[in-house]
């Protein structure tokens, strides 16, 4: 895919592994882009422990936010649904606003592993520049906002019971929210968030994150 190509039209949607492989088919790696916990590298490598070439860049065209609830969150016990701080970080296109993230590259065997670890989210295929504003001449996969409904065609195969398997055995019924808040463990990386931290988060960054994940959320 040419960098002119992804340039004019709107990012190109991964629905499935095979997919992935169409795209990134001249290569045994491909190129992942990091943001919220990815950011930081040792974290990166608790979920990748074998990726390569990790460096800082610049994503135009897209914005941070928290708003989705996150399952993984549930499964290593950091999440409190009794205050609804439950949210992870995702990203959304936005005209005129630009992220930074980092690119980093994993082995292809490791694309069903990341489908699943990033079941929630929409696979993007974006071209990150340098943060001197040069041009990726490859591209990268970005985790991008989904919408419930096409989480549940397309993730879920309209199949309630693995919905079930990934939501509904915790009561959640909707995945998208602009009524949750995030989860607090997860928010020690933001601690730039001002306002949040002085109106919900006294204490976060006293509180220390479980022995079991204290690599990925202590910085």
């Amino acid at each position: 895919m040419s960098n002119s190509m992804l340039n004019e039209a709107e990012p190109k949607e991964l629905r499935d592994e095979s997919d992935f492989e169409v795209i990134f088919s001249n290569s045994d790696y491909i190129s992942v882009c990091g943001f919220g916990s990815l950011l930081s590298e040792r974290s990166a490598r608790g979920t990748f422990p074998e990726l390569i070439n990790f460096r800082m860049a610049r994503l135009n065209g897209f914005r941070r936010f928290f708003g989705h609830v996150a399952p993984i969150f549930f499964e290593r016990g950091i999440a409190k649904p009794e205050t609804k701080e439950i949210s992870s970080l995702c990203s959304e296109p936005c005209e005129g606003e630009n992220i930074i993230i980092t690119v980093f590259e994993i082995k292809k065997s490791e694309i069903p592993a990341f489908i699943q670890r990033e079941i929630e989210f929409r696979f993007l295929i974006v071209l990150p520049e340098t943060l001197d504003g040069k041009i990726y001449d490859k591209p990268a996969v970005l985790c991008s906002r989904y919408t419930d409904e096409e989480f549940f065609q397309v993730r879920c195969k309209g199949n309630k019971d693995i919905y079930f398997h990934h939501y509904g055995r915790r009561n959640i019924d909707k995945i998208w929210r602009d009524d949750i808040l995030p989860c607090r463990v997860y928010l020690r990386h933001w601690t730039t968030l001002r306002k949040y931290l002085t109106s919900y988060g006294s204490g976060i960054m006293e509180e220390e994150p479980p022995e079991s994940i204290k690599f990925r959320y202590d910085g």
